[in-house]
């Protein structure tokens, strides 16, 4: 297995890249390779800082750089040569099995749906974040920030998609699906979500859970996947990020608190497309960097995009 990562995108790129890179190799296994795509010189300086042979990974030159404020589809085309879309050619290439980035997701996301394509049949494809749930379990939520604004039958997708991610990632056999409102009864919400609601109960292959209302996340009750749209879905994601650094910023310690803190989940998939790749988020220093490097692994290792692809 051969796990691509973009050494210049991010915040505090190259070096926390490259730092979560180096603590990461504790926890590869045999036959696992990481390929450092970006500034060679940059790459080598560093590894010789932290006393780390280079040859433990491969180092693809990457003369570009796209810019946390580039606009994503102009540097995309225009920065043929940067870790973004070297990444992605060699992904479409089969030269990797993964690819993973903290850098410009619009970028990001441009290359995934013009290099290695969504997968056919999906409306869209989604961010999907894992929700750690109070008796131990993890959820799923999609989508938390492609798509702010869905129609009935892209969000009913996502309750299929989620289940995919939550079967094969997660490794749940049945799992429930969610779709987050307002109000538990049918009446209520949207009429994009009213819509939903219909088409996910009737669909055949969904274990539809029914409305859940924003006080179950992170909850016992909480179903083993949560539907909504991307603007919903990242004032979540955002929301428990916040309340982390609120407990941490007054000195709490807690196991499940420490579950909504970002850099231990490390990124986000993109669920629907014909690759594996995950989005780390730009403030991301080296125990972030180590945690999306091995959320790649898992979704490499659970052939998520084959699966879907099969699915659908």
């Amino acid at each position: 297995m051969k796990i691509g990562l973009d050494i210049m995108g991010g915040d505090f790129a190259p070096d926390a890249i490259i730092e979560g890179a180096v603590d990461c190799l504790a926890h590869l296994a045999e036959g696992e390779k990481l390929v450092l795509i970006g500034n060679e010189n940059n790459i080598l300086n560093r590894l010789h800082e932290l006393g780390t042979d280079p040859s433990r990974f491969e180092i693809l030159h990457a003369e570009d750089v796209i810019e946390m404020g580039d606009h994503p589809a102009r540097a995309f085309s225009q920065k043929r040569n940067s870790s973004i879309s070297l990444g992605y050619r060699m992904l479409k290439q089969g030269t990797l099995d993964g690819f993973c980035s903290a850098g410009n997701t619009g970028a990001m996301l441009v290359g995934a749906s013009y290099t290695v394509n969504v997968i056919p049949g999906v409306f869209r494809p989604a961010l999907a974040t894992k929700l750690p749930c109070i008796d131990g379990r993890n959820s799923v939520i999609l989508d938390v920030g492609i798509n702010p604004d869905c129609k009935p039958d892209v969000l009913m997708q996502y309750g299929i998609l989620g289940t995919l991610y939550a079967r094969f990632v997660l490794g749940i056999d049945n799992p429930s699906v969610g779709l987050l409102n307002i109000g538990e009864e049918e009446s209520k919400g949207t009429a994009a979500v009213k819509a939903a609601y219909e088409l996910m109960k009737e669909h055949p292959g969904m274990n539809f859970f029914g409305n859940v209302e924003g006080n179950v996340l992170f909850s016992e009750t909480m179903p083993d996947v949560v539907v909504c749209d991307g603007f919903v879905g990242n004032i979540v994601l955002k929301q428990a990020e916040a309340f982390h650094a609120i407990f941490k910023s007054r000195g709490f310690s807690d196991q499940f608190l420490d579950r909504l803190d970002f850099e231990n989940i490390g990124g986000t998939p993109i669920i629907g497309i014909n690759a594996n790749v995950v989005i780390g988020h730009g403030i991301s220093k080296r125990k972030a960097i180590m945690n999306m490097i091995r959320q790649t692994r898992d979704v490499v290792h659970a052939d998520l995009a084959q699966k879907i692809l099969e699915a659908i």
